[in-house]
Parts: structure tokens; C-alpha cells; sequence
């Protein structure tokens, strides 16, 4: 059973080292100015998963720059993918869409795009946008879709129908984007076979899967939640057990882009061991090599 995990991915598809510089756009999200709904999705803090993000107020060539600058003691050599994190990344005029993405992909050290973004902020006009960059260097579109229920996905004021998504994917595919879809594994209330559907269901549409831990922050709606009325944590052992029934079930022609995530440990409250990233990996490694799970790119035979 093989993990095709997005470093070795990268590697093979570009010939060289690759690592994603994180940009802020300086956007917002529909489900929080009061377009689709207020106050965003439950577990996103006021930065909009963006806390490892550049100031804003710097331009996209100085967030590159610095970006490049704080990876520069680990790399020697190779490329980098701009990485539109902070909120929803295609809210935004499309004049303004236009000037910050070709200011990205037009840097001569930046080798595609990854565009973070929610299904319902995709119109014609941005979607003509994306296929002009498409035509230029590789694109990821990266979606939230977070799970395909919708008792969850209320209950997580995601703020779109599961239909959205599914329109959105075939629209993407139609304009030579890839897709990858963000999965979060631990949502109140949802029970591991309903987290397993929402990963058998999004891997059989999308080019790449992140699956993120749910991590408890203090500044969002989520801690105030489970303050209130505390739910089930997974432990490490129950997360790495979960991973490995999602490996199972993702086809390995789908990268995997992401296996846990980082909470930021200023505001972690839970779970804490995942505040430890170098345990956390080296867990998962002896796990995934006791079930005989390969990490890489699974060679066709010749």
C-alpha cells in the first residue's frame, strides 16, 4: 500500500526539491462578512488559517522574497509554489485577482500556484481568470470542503451546500486546474465511518486530499463550544489508526498534500500532542511502516 505523499509527488513531477511559500492576500471569507453567513467556520481563528502567512500589507514579490529568505538555512537549491492560504482566495474583484496572481506566477523562482479557496467564490469570470494561469505554470486549486455532511457542515457554519462542491470540481477539471480537497478528521459529532465516507467520496473527484486534525484554538468559536460541552479528542494512537483506514480507501494516484496539520501552540487547548510535530511524525512513520505502508510514488512496473 503506497502514501503518495506530495514531497516525493513534487519531486518527481518537477525533477527538483519543492516547497510552498505561504501568501496573504489580503481577503476575507463570504461566511464572514455577512454575504453567506457571519463569523466564519467554527474552528477558523481570526487570521483565516493563516497564521504562518506573511503580513499582508507587504507586497506578493516581498512575501515571496521572505518567504525564500526564511527557508534559505534548509535549501540549497530548488523551487517554490506561492501558496494563497489566508481566507478565501478568490473573493475578491477579479482586476485584483488578476494583478496579485500574475504578480506570483510571473516570479521567476515561483514554479505554479496553489489557490486556497471556497466552492461558492468561483464565478465564470474568476474561473476564466484561473485558466489564463492554468495555460502559464501548474495550478492547485484547493477547496474546504471539510465534510460531505450536511448536519456537520451546518453545524460548522461552512455556509454552502455539498452540491456547490461537486459543481465546482467538474468546473476546475474543465479549465486544466487540479483539485484538492481539505478534509478535517474529528468534527463534533461525526463518527469515524462518516469521516471515512467523506474521504472515500472527495478522493474519487480530486487530484490531491489534506487531511487536517481538528485542532481546538482559543479564538474561535469551536473552544467556546467545547468549553461548554466537551467532545471527543482522537489521542495519537486512535489518529495514526484513522489515517491508515483513509489510506486504505485513497486511490494512490491521489496525492496526499497533508496527513495532521499544525495548530499554532500559542493558541492550541486541544488535542496537545499534536503541538509536538517531530513526535507526531516519527509516530506515524513506525505506524505506517508496521502496517507496511509505503510513503512515495509507487513505480510502474517495467
Amino acid at each position: 500500500m503506497y502514501i503518495n505523499t506530495l514531497n516525493a509527488y513534487l519531486k518527481e513531477r518537477f525533477g527538483r526539491k519543492i516547497y510552498k511559500l505561504t501568501i496573504d492576500g489580503g481577503m476575507t471569507c463570504p461566511n464572514r462578512d455577512g454575504k453567506v453567513g457571519y463569523g466564519g467556520c467554527i474552528f477558523c481563528g481570526g487570521n483565516g488559517s493563516g497564521s504562518f502567512c506573511p503580513s499582508s500589507e507587504l507586497s506578493i514579490t516581498e512575501q515571496i522574497e521572505e518567504g525564500k529568505k526564511l527557508l534559505s538555512r534548509k535549501i540549497k537549491e530548488g523551487g517554490y509554489i506561492a501558496y494563497f492560504q489566508s481566507h478565501t482566495n478568490t473573493y475578491a474583484a477579479v482586476p485584483y485577482l488578476r494583478k496579485i496572481f500574475f504578480e506570483a506566477i510571473n516570479h521567476p523562482d515561483i514554479v505554479g500556484l496553489s489557490i486556497g479557496t471556497r466552492p461558492d467564490c468561483l464565478g465564470d469570470e474568476v474561473l476564466k481568470l484561473l485558466e489564463e494561469l492554468a495555460k502559464i505554470k501548474p495550478l492547485w486549486v484547493e477547496l474546504g470542503l471539510q465534510t460531505i455532511h450536511e448536519n456537520t457542515a451546518k453545524l460548522i457554519n461552512r455556509c454552502y451546500p455539498l452540491k456547490v462542491y461537486d459543481e465546482s470540481v467538474k468546473n476546475l477539471k474543465s479549465i486544466g486546474a487540479e483539485v484538492v480537497t481539505h478534509i478535517i478528521l474529528g468534527l463534533p459529532g461525526e463518527s469515524e465511518e462518516q469521516m471515512l465516507e467523506t474521504v472515500d467520496y472527495s478522493s474519487k473527484v480530486s487530484d490531491g486530499i489534506k487531511l487536517q486534525l481538528l485542532h481546538i484554538l482559543k479564538d474561535t468559536k469551536l473552544y467556546e463550544m467545547y468549553k461548554k460541552e466537551p467532545f471527543r479528542i482522537f489521542s495519537l494512537e486512535e489518529y495514526a489508526e484513522l489515517l491508515c483506514r483513509c489510506i486504505e480507501i485513497i486511490p494512490e494516484n491521489v496525492v496526499i498534500h497533508r496527513m495532521t496539520g499544525d495548530g499554532d501552540k500559542r493558541l492550541l487547548v486541544e488535542p496537545l500532542w499534536s503541538g509536538d510535530k517531530k513526535t507526531v511524525l516519527n509516530y506515524l512513520n513506525r505506524t505506517f511502516s508496521e502496517k507496511n505502508i509505503i510513503q512515495g510514488i509507487k513505480k510502474a512496473n517495467i
